[in-house]
C-alpha cells in the first residue's frame, strides 16, 4: 500500500515543455508513472515523448481524466498554476517550484484546504511510492519497495536516508517531501496520519530541520500512533536569525531550534537520532523485533 500516489494515478505535467519539466517527465515515464498529458500555454496541440500538450489544465483534465499534477513553472507563475489545477478539479498537486512569494503560498494553501486537495509543497522534491510511481524529481534508483514510510522537509536528506535504508535492504512504502518553505500544504501531521492508516508501513522516519513548528505540532499525534517514529532534526549548530538553505529553515522563535524539536520529539516517544546512519540502524533494529 502507498500513500498520496500509486500506480493508478493519472498525472499531468504543468510546464512540460520547459527544460526541467521535460527532463523530469522522461525520468517519471521511465519509472512507469502514468503521465497522460502536459500543459504549456501556447503549446497546445503539440506532443512531447508522445504525450499530448494542452493549453490549459481544464482542457487536459477533460480530455484525459487526470487526477494528479506536478508543477514545473517559474516562481512568478507558481501560485497561478496551483490555482488553475484546483479550479480544474485536480485532487493531488505536487508543486516543485521554489521561491513562490509567501503571500501567494498562503493563498494557495488556503484554497487547497478549502477544496480538499492534497497540495504537496511548494518547494518539494515530490513523492515516490517505490515500485509503483514517481511524481517528483528524486533519483528513483536509491529507493526500493518496502514497509518504511519517510517524511522529510529536505530533499537531499530524504535521498540520503533512503540510500542508507536501501543499503541495508530496507525498502520504503512511500517517501514524501513536504517542502522546505515557511508555508506548505501537506503537513507533517497529515503525512503521519496517512502512514498510521497505511497497513503496509511498519515504521515511519521523520526528517525535520530548524525553523517553523511543524515537528513540534506533530508530537501530539505521535503520542497516539501505534507505529514507531524514528526522527532526525538537522541544524543543531545553526545560528539564530540566519536562513539555512530553505526559506523555512530559520530560527526566529525559541520553539524553532533543533534542540526544542528534539526535546519535544523525545517527550512524545519518538526515537531521535544524531545522524542519518543512526536512523537507519534504529529502523533496522525495529523491523527485526
Amino acid at each position: 500500500m502507498a500513500i498520496i500516489v500509486d500506480e493508478k494515478n493519472r498525472v499531468i505535467v504543468q510546464g512540460i515543455t520547459g527544460r526541467e519539466g521535460a527532463f523530469h517527465t522522461k525520468k517519471m515515464l521511465d519509472y512507469g508513472t502514468k503521465i497522460v498529458a502536459g500543459v504549456t500555454p501556447g503549446k497546445g496541440g503539440t506532443e512531447i515523448y508522445g504525450i499530448p500538450v494542452f493549453n490549459t489544465v481544464k482542457e487536459a483534465v477533460k480530455r484525459t481524466r487526470a487526477d494528479t499534477t506536478i508543477i514545473f513553472v517559474p516562481p512568478t507563475a507558481g501560485a497561478d498554476a496551483v490555482m488553475e489545477a484546483i479550479d480544474a478539479g485536480i485532487k493531488t498537486i505536487v508543486c516543485i517550484t521554489d521561491g513562490i512569494p509567501l503571500h501567494d503560498e498562503l493563498k494557495i494553501c488556503r484554497a487547497a484546504k478549502n477544496s480538499n486537495v492534497n497540495l504537496i509543497g511548494p518547494n518539494t522534491p515530490g513523492v515516490i511510492s517505490p515500485g509503483k510511481v514517481l511524481v517528483g524529481i528524486m533519483p528513483p534508483h536509491i529507493f526500493i519497495e518496502g514497509n518504511v514510510g519517510i517524511i522529510s522537509r529536505s530533499g537531499s536528506l530524504m535521498y540520503q536516508i533512503a540510500y542508507e535504508l536501501t543499503k541495508r535492504k530496507i525498502g520504503q512504502s512511500t517517501a514524501v517531501g513536504v517542502g522546505g518553505d515557511r508555508v506548505i500544504g501537506f503537513s507533517i501531521v497529515k503525512a503521519l496520519q496517512e502512514f498510521e492508516k497505511d497497513h503496509h508501513a511498519e515504521c515511519v522516519v521523520l526528517i525535520g530541520e530548524i525553523g517553523g513548528s511543524e515537528e513540534n505540532r506533530a508530537c501530539e499525534f505521535i503520542k497516539e500512533m501505534s507505529k514507531p517514529v524514528v526522527a532526525y532534526i538537522a541544524g543543531i549548530t545553526a545560528p539564530p536569525e540566519k536562513r539555512m538553505g530553505h526559506a523555512g529553515a530559520i530560527v526566529e522563535r525559541g520553539v524553532e531550534t533543533a534542540e526544542s524539536k528534539i526535546k519535544d520529539l523525545r517527550l512524545c516517544g519518538a526515537i531521535v537520532c544524531q545522524t542519518l546512519m543512526e536512523v537507519a540502524e534504529k529502523v533496522e533494529k525495529i523491523l527485526k523485533r
